[in-house]
């Protein structure tokens, strides 16, 4: 049974509120949560504040519970949640602060294909990718893996597919990680898990995945636009997915096996969601193992997509994916607990980050980005609602300084599912939409209802939060064209 959370939140500033640490016993650092005055009404209702309190107990936490403002209810962390533990003083791990849909993420691919040629033709193109991309729950693609194979993208992630001739060098480039984490031991994963997993590879998912055709609206800096590919008035293309079936069983199987192992390591928590191992432990090395292991799956996942997504457009527009201009600008990973070395408190430490439904924004210099990302930053893609718009940003040194170089991940649910089906009772989201000049095309039978944009909090205060906080800065803002959901 968790502690209550007394309601105490302190304004820092205009984008910082404060829970702090005194104003629970079992509490170890303060929490700070990154809203505005528009956006921090919605973060009470939804309950978020008592997760960001609970998380503060954990062993080893560091720096404070942190929250970014597309903050809403999760599994033991909430969505939109940031803490990171000190591996030397017995830091733990907590699948919790990772999630079910391990390293569900975002890529983007920008192309020369102007906007205002794409537009007209945007309904016929919704309908071609909603039959050339495998989407929907359960659903299957054209890529299964056999046993060897698939312990093989489970250990190299997008990296084996460049052998299989699916990935290129300038993909893996393009992609946090290189497309793959170290340590990932394909044994650690269950055989229930390959089994969900083995004809999934290469497959959208349901849910708030999607494949989005969209077009560049606004640039706010020309030189790193123009380093990403980016210009205004062309189409891009937004794909948001993660590890389907293979993550969700990865993370049900490390639930299980670590219910027990917080009290054999006289680890008190006040919410049993946030069952954890401390990272330098057996369980904790296996559960991290895994997740490394479904994080590369994703990867593998969204890799195969692009790929079918360049196919689908060449068909479409009868032209070649290297005519069309079609290159990755950039692929991120939201959901995933990482080892990296932070200063705090003028001292270098190990510390495991976790990012659930946050974003990795690592300034420019930090050494695990490649050119050209190492003079600029990290680029972020914010994902927002069908209805309204996307944004790229880039890394910052105050993220470094403030967040463990991270930030928002979206724009976060204001309504539950349940909640967004009911108020589109006797609607029709697709013709609203459509109204808008933005064609939706959907496999269930609610997947429109549930992710309308109403659902969801408005992007632009969230992206305006991070920003003026220093957490990102802004390179480009794209609206919708035309969606592919699941």
């Amino acid at each position: 049974m968790a502690a209550p959370y007394d309601g105490t939140l302190e304004k820092l500033d205009a984008y910082r509120w404060r829970i702090p640490v005194a104003s629970r016993d079992d509490m170890r650092v303060d929490g700070i949560i990154y809203a505005s005055d528009a956006l921090i009404a919605d973060v009470v209702s939804g309950g978020g504040p008592q997760q960001v309190a609970n998380v503060a107990t954990l062993p080893g936490i560091v720096g404070a519970s942190l929250a970014m403002p597309d903050i809403h209810w999760g599994y033991g962390f909430p969505i939109g949640g940031v803490a990171a533990t000190d591996v030397a003083d017995g830091g733990v791990v907590s699948p919790g602060g990772v999630g079910y849909d391990i390293n569900c993420g975002v890529r983007l691919l920008a192309s020369d294909l102007p906007a205002a040629d794409v537009a007209p033709a945007c309904q016929r193109l919704a309908a071609h990718l909603f039959a050339d991309i495998p989407v929907g729950v359960g659903v299957g693609g054209p890529y299964a893996f056999n046993r060897s194979e698939l312990r093989q993208v489970l250990a190299d992630g997008a990296r084996y597919l460049l052998q299989r001739g699916l990935a290129t060098e300038a993909d893996l480039a393009a992609t946090e990680s290189g497309g793959r984490l170290d340590g990932a031991e394909p044994g650690a994963v269950s055989d229930q898990a390959q089994k969900r997993g083995a004809d999934q590879c290469g497959t959208l998912g349901g849910g708030n995945h999607f494949v989005e055709v969209q077009r560049v609206a606004e640039v706010y800096d020309v030189a790193a636009a123009d380093t990403l590919g980016l210009a205004e008035g062309r189409t891009t293309i937004m794909i948001h997915t993660g590890s389907r079936g293979l993550g969700h069983q990865v993370c049900q199987d490390a639930l299980k096996s670590l219910r027990h192992v917080p009290h054999r390591y006289g680890i008190a928590l006040p919410d049993r969601q946030l069952v954890c191992a401390p990272v330098d432990s057996d369980e904790g090395r296996r559960y991290l193992a895994a997740m490394r292991a479904a994080a590369n799956f994703a990867w593998a996942n969204r890799q195969l997509l692009a790929m079918q997504v360049r196919k689908s457009l060449a068909r479409f527009f009868g032209r070649g994916a290297e005519e069309l201009g079609l290159r990755q600008v950039y692929d991120v990973a939201h959901n995933v607990a990482e080892l990296e070395t932070h200063t705090i408190a003028s001292r270098r430490r190990e510390l495991c980050v976790h990012r659930k439904g946050a974003t990795r924004a690592f300034g420019p210099g930090r050494p695990e980005l490649a050119e050209p990302y190492h003079s600029i930053g990290q680029p972020v893609l914010i994902p927002g609602d069908m209805g309204s718009a996307s944004y790229v940003l880039l890394g910052t040194d105050e993220a470094m300084d403030r967040t463990f170089g991270s930030t928002c991940h979206g724009a976060g649910r204001v309504w539950s599912r349940k909640q967004a089906v009911r108020k589109a009772s006797g609607r029709r989201v697709d013709q609203e939409l459509a109204s808008a000049g933005v064609y939706a095309r959907a496999r269930g039978r609610t997947s429109l209802a549930e992710e309308q944009p109403d659902a969801y909090k408005d992007v632009h205060a969230v992206v305006e939060c991070v920003t003026s906080a220093g957490l990102s800065r802004r390179v480009a803002r794209m609206t919708p064209m035309a969606v592919v959901k699941g």
